[in-house]
């Protein structure tokens, strides 16, 4: 075990791809899988081949999303599990709701992004959905972990404040040392009733460019990592090998691994 006291400072999921996270107090992690409801819907760009009845990993540019359209950190949005809505707030006002499980609503989301942004899309755009499946980064199901001790080296070496919600994490740790999580890789981390093994670091792209508050892409995250750290990592993805709840507040306990 390690000396090093970390805890879970925040949990954040994203019900749909490049719109607002949201914060959860607690949640359940299962084996082999993300947070619930995390990524569970996507709004593809233009047509990408995906089939709902037999959904497989696409690359995010097929997807609206804050690498190419920040314009989306602009909106705050808002996801209800037990209906399946999504509301859209835009300049003060709510600027669409749907239910996304009927065609209809799906349509009134789709019509407003059309509105909103015709000049980035690609084709009609098109609210994604697949049993079981995560609109996710990467191919494997996974939980992303962000030490807010490395954003606040980051935002040391920007020179300005770098809004860790930029990051776009699930799961945020304090107590680590900056850069402490690229040290867990291959080795396993108990958290609350859970058992997660850290798989991959995370390569950031120029989604961290974009503040998360106002829309504007406005510091150059992944260079600034490259001129004062050598590498554009910020963050770890990890595998859930045991299944428990985990909420705020939870310590992490390093172990060796499986």
């Amino acid at each position: 075990m390690t000396c090093v006291p970390a805890r879970i400072e925040a949990i954040y999921r994203y019900p749909i791809k490049g719109l607002s996270p949201q914060p959860l107090a607690r949640t359940s992690l299962s084996v082999g899988q993300t947070l619930p409801a995390d990524r569970l819907y996507a709004i593809e760009n233009g047509p990408c081949g995906f089939d709902p009845k037999a959904p497989a990993y696409f690359p995010k540019q097929r997807f609206l999303m804050l690498m190419r359209n920040e314009r989306l950190a602009a909106l705050q949005t808002d996801y209800d599990d037990l209906s399946h809505t999504l509301s859209i707030q835009w300049e003060g006002r709510e600027a669409a709701r749907g239910d996304l499980r009927t065609s209809e609503g799906r349509l009134a989301i789709e019509a407003f992004f059309r509105r909103f942004m015709p000049k980035e899309l690609y084709g009609p755009p098109k609210v994604l959905f697949g049993d079981g499946h995560s609109f996710s980064d990467v191919a494997k199901k996974v939980v992303s972990i962000i030490n807010l001790a490395s954003v606040a080296a980051v935002e040391t070496a920007a020179g300005a404040a770098v809004h860790p919600l930029r990051f776009r994490g699930n799961i945020y740790v304090v107590g680590w040392p900056a850069w402490h999580e690229f040290k867990l890789l291959d080795r396993e981390i108990a958290v609350g009733g859970a058992r997660l093994k850290v798989v991959k670091r995370i390569q950031r792209c120029a989604a961290t460019e974009v503040d998360p508050d106002t829309g504007i892409r406005d510091l150059a995250i992944p260079r600034t990592l490259l001129d004062n750290f050598g590498h554009a990592d910020c963050g770890v993805y990890a595998e859930v090998v045991v299944g428990g709840e985990v909420a705020v507040g939870d310590a992490l306990n390093e172990t060796a691994g499986g």
